[in-house]
């Protein structure tokens, strides 16, 4: 029995805790654009190793 009091005031604390945070994150706007995140995995806007690691050519003496 006192298991049960123990265990009813925890379970009211993390209910307390997980309504807390839903509502933070709604008024900050966490969930307000859900599909973009998604798409920048896809979009690639590294640029290509050979492109930066080639050292840019130096004019040539006349001669």
């Amino acid at each position: 029995m006192t298991l049960i009091a123990i265990l009813i005031p925890v379970t009211l604390l993390l209910a307390g805790c997980g309504l807390w945070g839903f509502f933070w994150a709604v008024r900050t706007g966490q969930f307000d654009d859900l599909e973009s995140p998604g798409w920048e995995i896809l979009i690639d806007e590294r640029m290509p190793a050979a492109a930066t690691s080639m050292p840019t050519p130096s004019p040539e003496p006349p001669g």
